[in-house]
């Protein structure tokens, strides 16, 4: 079975972000950071080259996957902000409902600028998928 290529590294999360070239991205990824401590209480480490994760979780697939995963992480791309959340945590449908302006995949939630979304919203949704995460046996 294939490695996890996704892991921590000894980079420094503020000078990835003072790199971004986009100045908007900058700012959401900036503020994104500090949503992030503030929710977890955790420090930020770079996870691969461009993944900004928190804390860590091992986990174990019915399929023999294995290995190490921050348990809460975002990645300012090119493209958009990339938030790994999911929607198993209880109220998820309402709370995505809320959000504003967003695209959303099994495991990740794309948002274009933090403008378009209400940060209330975003922040409980982290909250929860953390509480989902760490709740789990």
């Amino acid at each position: 079975m294939a490695e996890n290529q996704t892991k921590p590294t000894t980079a420094s999360v503020e000078g990835f972000i003072s790199a971004l070239e986009n100045s908007r991205r900058r700012a959401d990824a900036a503020t994104a950071l500090e949503m992030y401590k503030a929710i977890t209480g955790l420090p930020a480490v770079m996870w691969g080259p461009a993944i900004i994760g928190f804390g860590s979780r091992y986990y174990q697939y019915k399929t023999g996957r294995e290995g190490n995963s921050p348990i809460a992480c975002f990645s300012p791309r090119k493209a958009n902000m990339t938030f790994y959340v999911g929607k198993k945590f209880k109220g998820a449908e309402a709370l995505y409902a809320k959000l504003g302006k967003h695209k959303k995949s099994i495991a990740c939630l794309y948002i274009n600028k933090l403008d378009d979304v209400d940060l209330g919203v975003l922040r409980e949704i982290i909250t929860r998928q953390i509480d989902y995460l760490t709740s789990k046996k």
